[in-house]
């Protein structure tokens, strides 16, 4: 792909814009960044980029360019895209720009719920076989920042977004994991279908030369890449595992226990699907042992934060959707004070009463979505509403008895209180150290 002498437009001046406005640049184009904010969020942009900021879409409508550039957090179907479409010869998300420029393998990885740990994981092993194995994408550092490098790495983990997804074009991953699929972001997006169709891009310029690494029982339309599956409940699955064990084809291939800090039967998913896309890269089992040895999952993903009177203290603040929040509860083994809420999101909670029934003691619902998200879990078990997360820890307290466990696990994003999720977790976090 030539750039020398056209006009590249990127909008969004975060890290992935600033990326790609760099890639641009060495490419020969001319760059102008546009976003909507004032020009602080600039700071740090590659010497000779235009920057415009406050830009609208008015602005937008008036902008020639060869090639637009669509940073992941801007909703690519939304009028503001669509006012710097209007004159652009092509549009494109950060993450295809820099698959164009990218040498190396790509191990692809998507799913609504498991993507960041299973792309670390991944990651590891792949340093673990002197791949590089740099994670980028949706975590970790922009994809076109990892084109940029002299001297790219021979792999990458690449996380992948529906928002990343809905834009590609030629992006190739040589293994491309589906981790699992629920409903999320119906604030983007129109439909169910329309979310679950922009996920199923990362397979569409796989060959049979490839291969698909599948969650068990994901109904999935047919692909051109060789598939296996992993499984927590089908033991005919390619890889196994119990919780505590993984197996490949019947043959025990990593402990858990042992090898890992990995507990719960959500993370031993992830922990197949990384073994699986290291195996198909040809990865010794040895030499993935090796690099996951120790391996602890992030912050805010059903974290211990401390054990008081007898009660666990879970941050799970990264479960933002409904399937995660189900995945938190299933992998409980104590009776579960539920605490979930934070920002409106037009998702259907029924599907977890069931669940709430058997693992949980209680409920304690705050946020936005306190009220009605509350009306729903009450068909479980008893529920209190409270309108702060501080509120929402002390009211818990109180409902938990010895040998349970206080989980936070919101179900939804945080946005109505909270920076993000990260924030959400620490403040969670800092509430319970300050328990007496």
């Amino acid at each position: 792909m030539t750039l020398f002498g056209k006009h590249v437009a990127v909008l969004g001046a975060g890290h992935s814009g600033r990326a790609a406005a760099a890639l641009a640049l060495r490419e020969g184009a001319t760059v102008s960044v546009y976003d909507a904010a004032g020009a602080e969020v600039f700071k740090g942009m590659p010497e000779g980029v235009e920057i415009v900021s406050h830009a609208t879409a008015a602005i937008g409508s008036t902008v020639v360019s060869d090639l637009l550039v669509v940073s992941p957090g801007i909703d690519t179907y939304g009028p503001y895209v669509a006012a710097f479409s209007e004159q652009a010869g092509e549009v494109i998300g950060e993450t295809e720009f820099a698959a164009r420029y990218f040498t190396g393998r790509i191990v692809g990885i998507t799913g609504t719920n498991g993507k960041t740990t299973t792309t670390e994981l991944v990651s590891r092993i792949l340093a673990g076989a002197g791949l590089g194995g740099t994670p980028c994408g949706n975590y970790g550092v922009p994809f076109a920042e990892v084109a940029l490098k002299k001297d790219q790495p021979a792999a990458v983990s690449l996380e992948l977004s529906s928002f990343q997804l809905e834009t590609i074009r030629t992006l190739h991953p040589e293994v491309a994991i589906w981790l699992n699929f629920a409903p999320d972001h119906m604030d983007r997006y129109p439909t169910v279908e329309a979310y679950f169709a922009a996920k199923l891009r990362i397979f569409e310029n796989q060959t049979d030369a490839d291969i698909a690494i599948i969650r068990d029982g994901e109904a999935l339309p047919e692909r051109k890449a060789r598939t296996e599956t992993f499984s927590t409940e089908d033991d005919s699955a390619d890889w196994f595992s119990d919780g505590l064990v993984v197996r490949y084809r019947g043959e025990v291939v990593l402990d858990l226990q042992h090898d890992t800090s990995l507990r719960g039967l959500h993370n031993s998913e992830n922990a197949m699907a990384a073994l699986a896309a290291g195996h198909a890269l040809g990865i010794p089992f040895a030499t993935m042992r090796d690099s996951l040895h120790g391996y602890a999952p992030p912050p805010h993903r059903c974290e211990l934060i401390r054990t008081l009177d007898g009660v666990e203290y879970l941050n799970d603040s990264k479960a933002t959707n409904l399937h995660a929040l189900e995945s938190a509860l299933r992998s409980q083994t104590r009776p579960v004070v539920l605490i979930a809420g934070g920002k409106e999101k037009g998702l259907d909670y029924a599907p977890v009463v069931p669940l709430l029934k058997a693992k949980g003691l209680a409920a304690v619902t705050f946020g936005q979505i306190a009220v009605p998200l509350g009306k729903v879990l009450a068909e479980a078990v008893p529920v209190e509403t409270v309108s702060t997360l501080e509120e929402a820890v002390h009211a818990a307290r109180r409902l938990a008895p010895r040998g349970s466990t206080v989980l936070l696990s919101p179900g939804t994003s945080s946005f109505d209180q909270f920076s993000g999720y990260e924030n959400r977790g620490n403040v969670f976090r800092d509430i319970v150290h300050q328990l007496r």
